[in-house]
């Protein structure tokens, strides 16, 4: 399993505005994603290519991803 954290979101310079607009479209929680992560899964879920995109980053720190 991968988490995807804020801070991969701001490695890809995504900004918390339209991050927060984001979670509210797709019925995420902004506070708890803030507080510890949220599941890959529950992200490639929503079919987002800025989505995917962030998970993709996430794999490829933790180990997961293609190199």
């Amino acid at each position: 399993m991968v988490t995807v954290l804020h801070r991969h979101m701001r490695e890809l310079r995504y900004c918390n505005r339209g991050a927060r607009g984001f979670f509210a479209r797709h019925g995420l929680d902004w506070r708890a994603f803030l507080a510890g992560g949220i599941d890959a899964d529950r992200l490639l879920a929503t079919g987002d290519a800025m989505a995917l995109k962030v998970i993709e980053h996430a794999k490829k720190e933790s180990g997961h991803g293609r190199q």
